[in-house]
C-alpha cells in the first residue's frame, strides 16, 4: 500500500513555507505571502536577516566539518530544501559526512527527497517530527548517527515555536546529553532585544494569522541555551558577525541571535 500523501492546509500560513517566500522560493502559497508580507510590514529588515540567518548555517557548517572535523549533523527544524543545504556544505570538504534532518511540516515533508540527494561516500535521512519529541528523534536518527562519535546538533530559527511553559532550553539540555564529548550544538534565533519595538510587532502580527506561535528571546535567554557547554568565539552574537567573510558580510542586517559551542 502506498504511503499516506501528507495533508496541507494552504489556508494556514507554515514557517516553513513563509521563509521559502523570504528566500524567494516558490513553495509557498497566498497564506503564506500574506503572512510574510504582514511580517516585513513589521519590521523592513525581515528578508535580509532570514537571507543573513541561511549565510550563518552555511559558515557554521563550514566551521564544523573543515575545521572542527564532525562528520555527523542532526539538522532539526530543516525547512523546506534549497540551496547550500547542510549536507551540501558538509560534503563540500568532507565527502563522507552525515545528515539526519527533522522536521514536521508536511511541505517539507514532500521535499525531503531533496534532502536525500548525499555524496556517495555520505548519507542523509529524514524524520518527519516535532522538536518537543526528542525521544523520537534520538532514536530514529541513531539509524544513521553513531550516538558513540561526535555530532553537531543544528537548530536554526526553531526554537522560537517553542513557548517557554514547554522548556525549550529543557528539550536542548535533553539533545545534548545524549550526544558524546566533543560535539557541537548551533542555534539561531529571534532577538527580543534588537530592535524590539519592530520584532514585538512581527511577532504579534505572525502570531493572529500563522500556525505556530513565535517568541523571540533576549540574547541571555539564548546563550542560556549553551550553559554547561563551551562557546566558540566570538560567542553568541548578531549572526552576520559571527565570523564574517568580509566586514560588509559582518554588517548586514539581522535581528537573529546566533551561536556555536563544544560540549566538553
Amino acid at each position: 500500500m502506498a504511503p499516506a500523501r501528507p495533508q496541507i492546509d494552504t489556508s494556514v500560513a507554515h514557517i516553513a513555507r513563509i521563509q521559502d517566500y523570504w528566500l524567494g522560493g516558490k513553495d509557498h502559497f497566498a497564506a503564506d505571502r500574506i503572512a510574510g508580507d504582514e511580517a516585513i510590514q513589521a519590521l523592513p529588515d525581515m528578508v535580509a536577516s532570514v537571507r543573513n540567518t541561511r549565510a550563518f548555517l552555511g559558515r557554521t557548517v563550514r566551521y564544523l566539518s573543515r575545521e572542527a572535523s564532525i562528520r555527523q549533523f542532526l539538522d532539526i527544524g530543516t525547512g523546506i530544501p534549497t540551496a547550500s543545504n547542510t549536507h551540501e556544505v558538509a560534503q563540500e570538504g568532507a565527502p563522507e559526512a552525515r545528515v539526519v534532518y527533522v522536521d514536521n511540516d508536511p511541505m517539507v515533508l514532500t521535499h525531503a527527497r531533496a534532502l536525500l540527494t548525499s555524496h556517495p561516500s555520505g548519507m542523509t535521512s529524514y524524520v518527519d517530527a516535532d522538536l518537543r519529541d526528542v525521544h523520537h528523534i534520538l532514536e530514529e536518527a541513531a539509524g544513521l548517527l553513531d550516538f558513540r562519535r561526535p555530532i553537531a546538533v543544528v537548530l536554526m530559527a526553531v526554537l522560537q515555536f517553542v513557548p517557554d511553559e514547554d522548556d525549550p532550553w529543557g528539550l536542548v539540555s535533553r539533545l545534548m546529553a545524549a550526544v558524546p564529548s566533543g560535539s557541537y550544538l548551533v542555534i539561531s534565533h529571534p532577538a527580543s532585544d534588537i530592535q524590539a519595538e519592530a520584532m514585538a510587532g512581527m511577532a504579534k502580527r505572525l502570531n493572529k494569522i500563522m500556525a505556530q506561535k513565535v517568541k523571540p528571546r533576549s540574547k541571555d535567554e539564548v546563550t542560556a541555551f549553551f550553559d554547561g557547554l563551551e562557546l566558540v568565539e566570538p560567542g553568541v552574537i548578531r549572526c552576520p558577525e559571527w565570523r564574517p567573510l568580509s566586514p560588509a558580510d559582518a554588517a548586514g542586517k539581522s535581528t537573529m541571535w546566533g551561536g556555536v559551542a563544544r560540549k566538553p
